[in-house]
């Protein structure tokens, strides 16, 4: 398989699974309190929202690579 058409098939997978998600969510821990032996920690949760136009630029861009990818062999 080319290796065109491998990168055009991630780009649709990554597009559609930018799709379901829409957002990536990560948890940090922050020390809140650090008075000698006593600490005390909060976990924050921070979510990077991805819009639904990002998604499908991505699988647009697959798609047209793959097209692509399809004439040149």
């Amino acid at each position: 398989m080319k290796p065109t058409i491998i990168i055009a098939i991630i780009l649709i997978a990554l597009g559609i699974a930018t799709l379901a998600y829409q957002g990536i969510t990560y948890t940090t821990r922050e020390n809140v309190v650090d008075l000698g032996p006593i600490k005390v920690t909060a976990e924050k949760t921070k979510t990077i929202p991805l819009t639904p136009i990002v998604g499908a630029i991505v699988i647009v861009g697959g798609i047209a690579l793959l097209v692509m990818g399809m004439k040149k062999g």
